[in-house]
């Protein structure tokens, strides 16, 4: 489906523009006029991450006259496997600084606007606003689906792209008030996002690398046909790759029947766009507090057990390859999957009963606390003493041993 240039050309090009980007005027569906497009639009890029560095690069060298990036992270070290527009000297800067200095040395045409702020249902719009066109390369479900929603609101197109392990998709969506444009949004793919716990991040799954720039070229290549109005965009299709397979393949999207209106506002939306920040830490359910342990604790209590002198089980429920980068002294393994499939055979195969009658406590990690929360619910109800390890192998590392790696 072709679609009209989202932006009017801007200035004519001087000589030195003319050099610079003399291989799209060479080009029929963009020439001069399409290059005075992309150097008058507007492009926010969710995330200077492994998608967003792959698409910032593409469009800065294209000529986006104006990149906002959107990024409340800093560089790590585990980043740089992919995430390459970033360097080794850039570790523990802002991503929207490292990518900013990048851009810059890259095309002095470009104009950079970094916020390194999280966005939230009460800050979007601001953000969004005024913009062209909006580039999706974040990493979690809350951010994604208030990012659509709010481009939906706004009538702003949304190139959208997800990656994990071996795998990855392509879309763009877009809802346009005027009726020119079919409304097909995140929600007609994905009406809802899925239960939290239940789809692995790449930090807990993995990625492959070079995906990542398979994928952001793709995304920086659906902005510069939407800008300039060249060729036929990903408005409802999906593009599927398959990185071990060496394919790519297409779904349809359609809009769905009935689909109400997104939601807008904190209320209607009925999640933290934030993920990880829920005001009192995990609860039981019920609203109670979840049993927790610090890490500074339990420490002192692997202590006390090699001595004799304490008497529980710590349960690592991450994945195996997970273990192999870093472990907690002491931890056995049970992958989460099989802690929800059968937690009272999980409760039985560990033996947690003792003398006396008094079952022994069961200390529960994972990488971060989420899903050794998700484990503790679980095991509770079948009867064990479960309590989570607040902050999971990430506060281990950070407080008790920085020895050790992290990923």
């Amino acid at each position: 489906m072709r679609t009209s240039a989202l932006v009017e050309p801007g200035p004519p090009l001087t000589r030195e523009q003319v050099q610079r980007y003399s291989r799209h005027l060479l080009l029929g569906q963009l020439g001069d006029a399409g290059q005075r497009r992309l150097l008058a639009a507007r492009v926010l890029v969710m995330g200077a991450g492994g998608l967003g560095s792959p698409v910032l690069q593409y469009l800065a060298a294209a000529g986006v006259g104006h990149l906002t990036v959107v990024d409340d992270d800093v560089v790590d070290a585990s980043n740089l496997q992919r995430q390459v527009i970033h360097s080794t000297a850039d570790v523990g800067r802002p991503k929207v600084e490292s990518a900013a200095e990048h851009i810059g040395a890259l095309n002095p045409d470009v104009e950079v606007t970094g916020r390194h702020v999280r966005l939230d249902a009460a800050n979007a719009r601001d953000l969004l606003a005024g913009h062209d066109l909006v580039i999706d390369g974040t990493d979690n479900f809350p951010t994604r689906y208030l990012v659509n929603d709010v481009c939906a609101e706004l009538g702003i197109p949304l190139v959208w792209g997800s990656i994990l392990r071996f795998d990855a998709q392509v879309s763009v969506f877009w809802s346009r008030p005027d009726g020119e444009t079919p409304g097909v949004t995140l929600r007609d793919l994905f009406p809802t996002p899925p239960p939290e716990g239940t789809t692995p991040s790449c930090g807990q799954a993995g990625v492959l690398g070079a995906m990542c720039g398979q994928v952001g070229s793709i995304m920086a290549a659906e902005a510069v046909k939407l800008i300039t109005g060249a060729g036929e965009p990903l408005l409802g299709r999906v593009l599927v790759l398959d990185v071990l397979g060496a394919r790519w393949s297409e779904l349809p999207v359609r809009p769905r029947p009935g689909t109400p209106a997104p939601p807008t506002t904190p209320e209607e939306l009925g999640y933290d766009p934030a993920p990880g920040t829920a005001p009192g830490g995990p609860t039981d359910g019920g609203g109670a507090p979840l049993p927790a342990i610090s890490v500074r604790a339990l420490a002192e209590r692997l202590g006390a057990r090699a001595r004799g002198a304490d008497d529980f089980i710590l349960l690592d429920v991450r994945e195996v390859p997970e273990r192999g980068i870093v472990t907690i002294p002491g931890a056995v393994s049970v992958p989460l999957a099989e802690v929800l499939a059968d937690p009272e055979g999980v409760v039985h195969r560990l033996d947690l009963g003792r003398p006396g009658g008094v079952a022994r406590e069961l200390l529960v990690h994972c990488r971060s606390g989420q899903r050794s929360a998700q484990a503790v619910h679980a095991l509770s109800d079948a009867g064990a003493r479960a309590v989570n390890v607040e902050g999971g192998v990430l506060a281990w590392v950070a407080d008790v041993d920085p020895t050790l790696p992290t990923y």
